[in-house]
């Protein structure tokens, strides 16, 4: 469940996977499964599967590394909704597609109900600052700071110039 919940994007105001990431948690190749759906397309309309733009896919090779000048993916993948990984199971007929959805299935559940308890959270936070006074705002801009996802941290990849003793003599 924890690396269906990693696979899980968001993009366009969507939570999607990439379906290079549905073929490894099917055991299929990616281009098995994009013929798949390739030969299933009316099954699929654009609410429940997309391809992403050239500009989108940049970024995402930026942001997690993938594909280079001479290997990987060249072309921008498809990302499907909740409910492309729900009819990716009428076409994906294997027992593992099949347990593999059930799973996918569960998390997209979970990940909606946590978001709805996090919204209702913040609803009652926003209700007690306005019924009490002044005195509390520290306490409550401390519940707001540990409800903000963390923030990644970079570091510096590679070598740093000025670090090395011979340069700062």
């Amino acid at each position: 469940m924890e690396r269906i919940q990693q696979s899980i994007l968001l993009l366009r105001r969507e939570r999607v996977m990439l379906d290079s990431d549905l073929a490894i948690l099917y055991g299929v190749e990616t281009g098995a499964l994009t013929r798949a759906v390739r030969r299933n397309i009316e099954r699929f309309p654009a609410d429940f599967m997309f391809q992403l733009s050239v500009e989108e896919f940049e970024f995402l090779k930026c942001q997690s590394g993938i594909s280079s000048q001479w290997g990987g993916r060249r072309t921008p993948p498809y990302a499907f909704t909740e409910q492309g990984v729900a009819m990716l199971s009428s076409v994906l007929r294997s027992s593992q597609a099949v347990q593999v959805n059930i799973e996918i299935m569960r998390t997209f559940v979970q990940l909606r109900a946590m978001t709805a308890d996090h919204k209702a959270l913040a609803r009652r936070l926003n209700q007690l600052e306005s019924k009490y006074d002044k005195q509390f705002a520290v306490v409550f801009d401390a519940i707001r700071g540990l409800m903000e996802p963390p923030s990644p941290k970079k570091r510096p990849i590679g070598f740093v110039h000025g670090t090395d003793e011979t340069e700062r003599e």
